[in-house]
């Protein structure tokens, strides 16, 4: 039983199946009689925490997206300094394709989204939710997919999904950040020196990190950055090589993979894809929101994620993955549409619980259709492609 347990635990997919899990249960219980009053108590369950006069009340909902979101952002920034230091990003030549990829399925999807919502000023505060990828939703399909997909191309979907997640950070820091409060920035710049200056003096330690880590979060939150960032920064100081053989960042990840992503995840997608079907019509579901949306994700992923690949490799400046091929790269572009975690995270940045008013929730039920479409299709056309290339090279 731990055999199989761990072997479930450390399975990508898994994780990809709890996190729709989460989802579905949300809406279940957000549509269902009696359901319905539980769930909206539990998402505005009011929790206080602090020391002292120092203390923060504030819901459920607020714990989960600017608390323990960070810890998956702390995750997604120990995975990125791992590998621009000695992984995937490290060498130029590795990183051209997928990073100019990764573009394409930024630049295209947010086009799409103007486009289509353009002239309204509301509206356009979401034209960055159609830009993002579910790393454990892509790569949970494609070990799915097993042999009919070549390795290398696996890795320029991860490479692809890290860099993503990048743009990501950058664009939730630039553009969903309120009115800067300088006297806070300034102390977790001091906070953040001291941390960067426990790195370079080589304390192993990993209390003061904590500690300052959970400092440099209070200050953040409070400097009008988005609290999440304060994960990234910090993972960016915590220590790759400590002693010959161990690795205080590796020891970090490990520690906190699974319950990121097999407790705080499937949170994150309960509290916030709770959607009332009730009283919803065409007009709300085909709304310019939920449109551009779906529209980004499905279409623009694949078609922004190819055509940049596709001039890249023309000019001769990169190479297709090895022992890969167009229709396999287009293929692994559809599951790319897979945005869910981020998505859901920049929806909320964009227009928090003011979309139930303004769009009944179909913005976060086209984040949810168009991750679901994505993952099959892709799936699919994957399977179909990937197994007509087999059987060619058995010929």
């Amino acid at each position: 039983m731990k055999k199989f347990l761990d072997k479930l635990l450390s399975n990508e997919s898994s994780s990809g199946v709890l996190l729709m899990l989460a989802a579905v249960f949300a809406l279940i219980f957000k549509n269902v009689g009696g359901l319905s009053e539980f769930y909206d108590w539990f998402v505005h369950l009011q929790i206080t925490m602090g020391i002292g006069d120092f203390k923060l009340d504030e819901s459920l909902h607020f714990w989960v997206n600017d608390a323990l979101m960070v810890l998956f952002f702390f995750i997604v920034g120990l995975d990125l300094k791992s590998e621009m230091v000695e992984g995937q990003l490290s060498k130029i030549s590795q990183v051209i394709l997928p990073c100019i990829a990764a573009l394409g399925g930024v630049v295209l999807p947010a086009v799409i989204f103007v486009i289509i919502n353009w002239g309204d000023p509301v509206a356009m505060k979401g034209w960055a939710i159609p830009t993002a990828t579910d790393i454990a939703f892509a790569v949970g399909v494609l070990a799915l997919l097993g042999k009919k997909v070549p390795t290398s191309l696996k890795i320029f979907v991860l490479t692809l999904a890290i860099i993503d997640d990048l743009c990501a950070i950058l664009i939730i820091a630039l553009f969903y950040s309120s009115s800067l409060n300088l006297l806070y920035l300034l102390l977790a710049a001091v906070v953040l020196g001291a941390m960067i200056a426990l790195n370079k003096k080589k304390i192993f330690n990993k209390t003061p990190y904590v500690i300052l880590s959970l400092i440099l979060w209070v200050l953040i939150l409070n400097s009008g950055i988005h609290a999440t960032i304060a994960g990234v920064v910090a993972a960016f100081t915590i220590p790759l090589h400590t002693t010959p053989g161990n690795s205080m960042l590796h020891d970090m990840e490990r520690a906190l993979v699974t319950p990121v992503n097999f407790i705080i995840l499937p949170l994150f997608a309960f509290v916030n894809a709770g959607v009332s079907l009730k009283g919803l019509d065409a007009g709300h579901l085909f709304g310019t929101v939920p449109m551009g949306i779906f529209f980004g994700l499905f279409f623009g992923k694949q078609i922004g994620i190819f055509l940049f690949s596709w001039i890249i490799v023309k000019l001769k400046i990169a190479s297709l993955p090895e022992n890969a091929n167009w229709a396999q790269l287009y293929a692994v572009g559809i599951i790319c549409g897979i945005g869910f975690t981020m998505s859901l995270f920049v929806d909320g940045l964009a227009y928090g619980e003011a979309s139930i008013e303004l769009y009944k929730g179909t913005d976060k039920l086209a984040i949810l259709m168009a991750s679901l479409i994505s993952g099959i299709v892709g799936f699919v056309v994957a399977k179909i492609v990937g197994r007509r290339k087999l059987a060619r090279e058995a010929e």
